[in-house]
């Protein structure tokens, strides 16, 4: 008769190869993150990061049929239409006064060197010609055409690049189950196969990688929604990286990024903040950073919403990105007839204008060598640091010291010398002369030392 002692040691070996068996089994969480952190960049991966930290500045544009109640792109959720009614919305879409030229143009205007557009909302319409469902633009509108084939074709002819919003979270999809935390007012069944669900993402992100060119990146979204489901990660993202090695991957899941992730996202906040809520568990990674903001207060299409931010509130973002090591990715919501409202396009051309004169001081900066400052931030290029003071009140401006001595303190608008002590001990102080401050941002230039 076997001892007690030799039956438990028995039951524990048991238990730990039970353990082992379900940590190392395929679609496993432990399995996933073992087999994610094994994700190596393709070399043009890492060009296409490098290339994507120089833009700095890039258009999202989140249209769908919402935009037809004109009540900004959450509306089917906070109205709670019901799917039944939601499916009257396509046949009265149709953006006859799209014009994709008119948009690429104005996005090289506004000194933008990339295009985030949501391809699929949280309504789960598709803005493209999906073949593995009719539930998109050319099958259920007047229009019939497929609006992202039109403007990644105008992308490639005027050389910018093109990234497709895709929401993992679907509110009508009947297979998005369980449920998440929105979307419950649609009126599907309690029931659905999460995985099914999966593999219909997966197939139109596959014809998204492989009917429109060459593709700057895939912006997920919604993952929020459900946030301890199986998404199986591993399997889409190598999906997207097999079919473009160059497109880089995102996630607005507000957390610090996972294994096979390309680039870091923050909505409406700067790397670090916390100002509107969304990023309170988020941690900045070592993956190259973009910020998203709204020109009003409205992701998608809302006709009341005037709280049009200035040309000035603008700038200073775009300035304290760039400051912050970020990206700067604006967004307009396209009226229902595809034409983007003119208070926008002002706005747009005006930023544009400033950047034809001051790029130079954002595009292919790098954040620092100083954080952030109430005065401003500062940017570096090559053997200059450039100080974006964007609240000069002092007559002299204090900071700690260069990495390396500075040679020279210029303004950047005109060259004129501009008086500096340099400390060893106390630091880089710098004169403020009366009369040279700029409208949006006195910009000043630091030559250092090669040594």
């Amino acid at each position: 008769m076997p001892t007690w002692s030799w039956i438990r040691a028995l039951f524990v070996c048991l238990i730990l190869a039970a353990a082992f068996l379900l940590a190392v089994a395929p679609g496993s969480s432990r399995a996933q993150s073992q087999s994610q952190q094994q994700y190596q960049p393709a070399p043009e991966n890492l060009e296409a990061r490098r290339w994507f930290q120089d833009a700095k500045f890039g258009l999202f544009v989140h249209w769908g049929v919402y935009s037809v109640m004109a009540d900004g792109e959450w509306v089917m959720n906070n109205k709670k239409i019901p799917i039944s009614e939601y499916e009257k919305l396509p046949p009265q879409f149709n953006p006859t006064e799209f014009n994709p030229a008119e948009w690429v143009a104005l996005v090289k205007a506004a000194g933008m060197k990339y295009i985030t557009i949501t391809s699929k909302h949280h309504d789960g319409f598709a803005m493209f010609d999906s073949k593995i469902s009719d539930w998109d633009i050319v099958d259920r509108t007047p229009y019939k055409k497929d609006v992202l084939k039109l403007l990644a074709d105008e992308c490639q002819k005027q050389g910018i690049k093109l990234f497709f919003y895709y929401s993992q979270l679907d509110w009508r999809h009947p297979d998005y189950f369980p449920r998440g935390r929105t979307g419950l007012t649609a009126g599907r069944a309690e029931s659905g196969e999460w995985f099914k669900y999966i593999d219909y993402m997966d197939g139109q992100l596959k014809e998204l990688l492989t009917n429109y060119g060459p593709i700057g990146g895939i912006w997920f979204d919604g993952m929020w929604d459900m946030p301890k489901a199986d998404w199986r990660f591993e399997q889409t993202y190598k999906l997207i990286h097999s079919l473009q090695p160059a497109a880089l991957v995102g996630s607005n899941h507000h957390l610090k990024p996972f294994p096979g992730e390309d680039f870091q996202m923050f909505e409406k906040d700067l790397p670090g903040h916390n100002t509107a809520g969304f990023n309170a568990e988020s941690q900045v990674g070592d993956l190259p950073l973009e910020t998203c903001e709204t020109i009003n207060g409205a992701w998608g299409y809302n006709a009341n919403d005037k709280r049009f931010k200035s040309t000035r509130d603008l700038i200073h973002y775009l300035v304290k990105a760039a400051g912050y090591n970020a990206n700067f990715l604006l967004n307009v919501g396209p009226m229902p007839n595809g034409k983007i409202q003119p208070e926008f396009v002002d706005r747009l051309k005006q930023v544009g204008a400033w950047l034809e004169k001051n790029g130079e001081t954002i595009y292919g900066t790098r954040g620092g060598p100083l954080t952030p400052r109430p005065w401003g931030v500062t940017t570096r290029k090559g053997n200059k640091v450039y100080l974006h003071i964007l609240n000069w009140s002092d007559p002299v401006l204090a900071m700690p010291k260069m990495p390396k001595k500075v040679k020279s303190a210029t303004f950047f608008k005109d060259g004129g010398k501009i008086e500096f002590l340099e400390h060893d001990k106390y630091g880089l102080f710098i004169r403020n002369p009366q009369g040279f401050a700029d409208e949006y941002d006195t910009i000043v230039v630091l030559e250092l030392a090669e040594k």
